[in-house]
């Protein structure tokens, strides 16, 4: 699977949002098909940041989702600013 299709958009809702604040995470819907592993290097190839750990969902309405936690290094607010989120 290429880098490409492995993200497909961020996830702006108010949970979210409060976890960019407060834990440093974001969240990104990703492919079906698409492992914690690929998630990872995606995000630390696509956006240059350091991903500390990565966890996987099913939604109801059949969406997966990561959240992903990033380095202290990187602010996920910074990330989610270059991206237009907030």
């Amino acid at each position: 699977m290429e880098l490409y299709e492995i993200l497909i958009h961020p996830v702006i809702s108010e949970k979210a949002v409060n976890l960019i604040e407060s834990s440093n995470k974001i969240t990104f819907r990703v492919n079906r098909n698409a492992t914690a592993s690929d998630v990872k290097k995606a995000m630390e190839e696509v956006y240059k940041v350091k991903v500390v750990k990565i966890n996987m969902l099913n939604d109801t309405k059949g969406n997966k989702k990561a959240i992903i936690k990033l380095d202290a290094k990187f602010k996920a607010s910074e990330l989610s600013s270059k991206l237009g989120m907030v």
